[in-house]
């Protein structure tokens, strides 16, 4: 019977691992404060202010910080309008074991360098329990301006990736 238990759990992890947040979808409401985070000015930030406009979020690990450097790059050539696009670095601070004052120095530097740029800390995988991202990578998510997903990439993206990625903003700007 042990064996079968076994056998059985070993069979669906697999599965948990493919969890990926839903497209198409309106994720769950998350709110980072205090110990689980939030921006990094200090203040609380939640998941309902992603509306009104396309967001593009790319969630973290700070080791794997460089992995999408093309994609930012692709984003910026666009330069698409400021009141209809918007973007988010969160940043899984859990995921890694550099010490948080030097990321968090880092952090505010980029704020000052890219104020339009909404900077988070999840401090504790809060989204990464929530939505189902991927932990100790960098996931790609776009939202629509009504607050659906409708972009979600883990890992390095392709060129067709960051196409499809392009193509899915522009479709979706209001």
């Amino acid at each position: 019977m042990k064996r079968l238990v076994l056998g059985v759990v070993l069979a669906v992890l697999p599965l948990a691992a493919l969890a990926a947040p839903p497209v198409g979808e309106v994720l769950p409401t998350v709110t980072l404060s205090g110990k689980e985070g939030g921006r990094v000015t200090g203040e609380a930030w939640s998941s309902d202010e992603i509306k009104g406009k396309v967001y593009v979020m790319f969630y973290v690990d700070p080791d794997e910080k460089d992995l999408n450097d093309h994609v930012t790059q692709a984003l910026k050539e666009q330069a698409f309008p400021q009141d209809r696009y918007g973007s988010i670095a969160a940043i899984n601070m859990a995921a890694t074991g550099l010490p948080n004052f030097l990321i968090n120095r880092s952090l505010k530097s980029k704020q000052k360098e890219f104020p339009d740029t909404i900077y988070l800390k999840d401090m504790r995988k809060v989204l990464v329990e929530a939505w189902g991202v991927d932990d100790d990578n960098n996931d790609v998510l776009v939202f629509a301006p009504d607050g659906r997903l409708v972009f979600y990439r883990a890992g390095k993206l392709s060129g067709a990736d960051v196409q499809e990625l392009i193509e899915t903003i522009k479709a979706n700007l209001p």
